[in-house]
C-alpha cells in the first residue's frame, strides 16, 4: 500500500458526558482545595503521564474501569497544601496520602456527574498512588477513554508541566 491510498485520520471526539463528569469532578476538588485552574486539552486518545504522582481508582458497576490523577510535585504540594491548610515543599507521606484522597474526591465527583448516565457506575476501590516516571498504562481496546488537562493559575512555577493536572477516565460497558 502506497502513501497515496492512505485516508486522512478521522476526527477522535471525546464523550461529552464523561468530559462534563470530569470537568465537573475536578471543579469541585479543586474549589475544595482552594486552587484555581483552567482547562488547557481534552483528549480521548491514551498517552504517556507527564507528572511523577498519579493517583489511580478502579471504579465499577453497570460500567468498569480506573480513573488517574496525574501531577506533578509542585502541583501536588500545592493540592495537597490546599486541602490540608498547610505548606509541602517535599514528597512526604503526608502529601502521597494527600493525593490518593484528592483521587478519592475526584473521582466521587466524576460518579455523582454520570450518575443516571449510560456510563454511571456504583463503586470505587480504594485509591492507590504511583509515584515515578516513565511508566505506562496500558488500555484494553473497547474502552471509552476521555483525558482532560488543567493548569493551575496559582502555582509560582516558570515550568508548565509542574502547574498541570491531568485527570482521565477510562471505562468499558459491561
Amino acid at each position: 500500500m502506497s502513501l497515496a491510498t492512505l485516508e486522512p485520520p478521522q476526527a477522535v471526539v471525546a464523550d461529552p458526558v464523561l468530559t462534563k463528569a470530569v470537568a465537573d469532578g475536578v471543579k469541585a476538588c479543586l474549589t475544595m482545595c482552594g486552587v484555581d485552574a483552567r482547562c488547557v486539552g481534552l483528549s480521548a486518545v491514551p498517552a504517556s503521564d507527564r507528572g511523577s504522582v498519579t493517583g489511580m481508582i478502579g471504579v465499577h458497576g453497570e460500567v468498569s474501569g480506573f480513573i488517574t490523577v496525574n501531577l506533578a510535585e509542585k502541583a501536588a504540594f500545592s493540592l495537597v497544601g490546599g486541602l490540608l491548610q498547610e505548606q509541602f515543599d517535599g514528597l512526604t507521606d503526608q502529601v502521597i496520602d494527600g493525593v490518593g484522597e484528592i483521587t478519592n474526591i475526584i473521582a466521587g465527583g466524576i460518579k455523582k456527574g454520570l450518575a443516571g448516565s449510560a456510563w454511571s457506575f456504583g463503586h470505587v476501590t480504594v485509591p492507590s498512588v504511583i509515584v515515578g516516571q516513565h511508566y505506562q498504562i496500558a488500555y484494553s481496546k473497547g474502552l471509552e477513554y476521555v483525558s482532560v488537562t488543567f493548569e493551575q493559575t496559582n502555582v509560582e512555577s516558570v515550568i508548565l508541566d509542574d502547574r498541570l493536572l491531568e485527570v482521565a477516565i477510562s471505562l468499558i460497558r459491561l
